[in-house]
């Protein structure tokens, strides 16, 4: 007597050819759900407090636009909001193009003894933690101060481009690792010159990873702290440490209301590269 075998259920069958998915799994939902309510709703409630009317952070007392208000107006804001841009600005640029160039030099060169070490040595500052790297950079840059008297900005700018570079590095090579370099050749078969064939071929194809590095090395310098503290001078706060130095005193809304302003800028960078990039690659 054989045993036959026992009916599949069409479901069953669905689920073979799906393979497996993490959402199935039970209780995924909840837990998806109490994670980003973890990492979301302290954001919302700042949103929301910065509209605040009253002074508190904790008790709401009608809604206002009174601190947003206060933040424009306070000229002590407006210099720091101008020095973070400038320093982000230059920050980025430099490590933008370093970081291109130690990216064409690493994913373009083929195989050769060492990539590894350069690697780890280009994406140290995610390695090391950053307290290391800002006390490392203050008492490079305290030698530098001491022997040349100059205690200008220039400073914290090399100190954020130094710290972006991997930041900016990471997307750069991967859109280069991930590029077809049949266009390259059929450029050099058509008699064009490195540089041409860099400029008219691969720069337009690597574009999109380096508009992405640039746009992180500036959130990342715009937002940073810990370097910024031991870097920076009497009279060279940025936005995040003004807004350190006003919790350390007092916590009013108007911290609030530059937090989400910041939010507001960042969201938007995101947004603006998400249609570009989504656009350039339609048209490839």
């Amino acid at each position: 007597m054989t045993d036959t075998p026992a009916p599949v259920s069409p479901g069953s069958k669905r689920a073979s050819k799906r393979g497996f998915a993490v959402r199935d799994m039970p209780g995924f939902a909840t837990i998806a759900f109490f994670s980003f309510a973890a990492l979301y709703a302290p954001i919302f409630v700042l949103v929301i407090f910065s509209f605040n009317a009253g002074s508190s952070i904790a008790l709401w007392e009608g809604l206002s636009w009174h601190w947003y208000a206060a933040a424009w107006q306070n000229d002590v804001v407006q210099e720091a909001t101008i020095r973070s841009v400038v320093i982000a600005t230059l920050a980025s640029a430099i490590a933008t193009t370093v970081a291109t160039l130690a990216a064409l030099g690493t994913t373009h060169s083929g195989d050769f003894r060492g990539r590894t070490v350069i690697y780890m040595l280009i994406n140290q500052p995610l390695m090391v933690p950053e307290i290391v790297t800002a006390v490392a950079l203050l008492i490079f840059f305290s030698m530098i101060r001491i022997a040349t008297g100059y205690s200008g900005l220039a400073y914290l700018v090399i100190a954020h481009a130094a710290f972006c570079v991997p930041f900016a590095y990471l997307p750069i090579r991967a859109r280069l690792e991930g590029m077809d370099t049949t266009l390259e050749v059929a450029a050099a078969d058509l008699y064009a010159t490195p540089w041409r064939t860099f400029r008219r071929v691969t720069l337009p194809l690597m574009a999109p990873g380096i508009v992405a590095g640039a746009m992180l090395a500036f959130v990342i310098s715009l937002d940073d702290v810990i370097i910024t503290e031991f870097v920076k001078t009497a009279g060279q706060d940025t936005l995040p440490t003004y807004m350190l130095g006003q919790l350390r005193r007092s916590i009013t809304p108007e911290v609030n209301a530059i937090s989400t302003v910041l939010l507001a800028i960042t969201v938007l960078l995101l947004t603006l590269f998400f249609i570009l990039t989504r656009k350039r690659s339609g048209k490839s």
